[in-house]
């Protein structure tokens, strides 16, 4: 009985460590980018649609997302680093494809040039901040 439980903690443990450490790279990375690398960019291509921040959507956004990435890309017992960067890169694909070709399909003045930036970045993003977490709880907290 201790023995399951104390495999219990490590795997709670193990999970908590992973979905911190992988939003504490993420969030930063991509503010960075939003905020400050890509804004003009933005800005001139649909900065007629954009309006000032919501934090509480934002924020429940990057709760939600980790929490997919965890259970799509990094979060099994056989994820590897290079597994998770192959299926967190197609995972950012597959989620910002369908919020661009959705916005692409249903807004005026959408630009292609959004939507081939942005599915890049959402690729890029979730590749690296999932593999940076899963590498930083293997060290953390090694798997069982």
């Amino acid at each position: 009985m201790i023995a399951l439980v104390s495999g219990l903690e490590a795997t709670v443990n193990r999970y908590v460590a992973l979905y911190l450490v992988t939003l504490f790279v993420i969030v930063p990375i991509d503010i960075l980018f939003l905020g400050v690398i890509a804004k003009g960019f933005f800005t001139s291509q649909v900065g007629h649609l954009l309006g000032e921040i919501k934090l509480v959507p934002a924020v429940l956004f990057y709760l939600a997302y980790v929490a997919g990435i965890l259970i799509f890309v990094s979060g099994g017992g056989g994820a590897t680093w290079q597994s998770t960067l192959l299926y967190g890169a197609l995972f950012g694909f597959f989620c910002y494809a369908t919020f661009e070709l959705t916005s692409m399909s249903m807004l005026k003045n959408w630009s292609w040039a959004v939507v081939v930036l942005d599915i890049a970045w959402g690729s890029f993003v979730t590749a690296v901040s999932a593999t940076a977490g899963l590498l930083v709880a293997d060290w953390m907290v090694p798997k069982a």
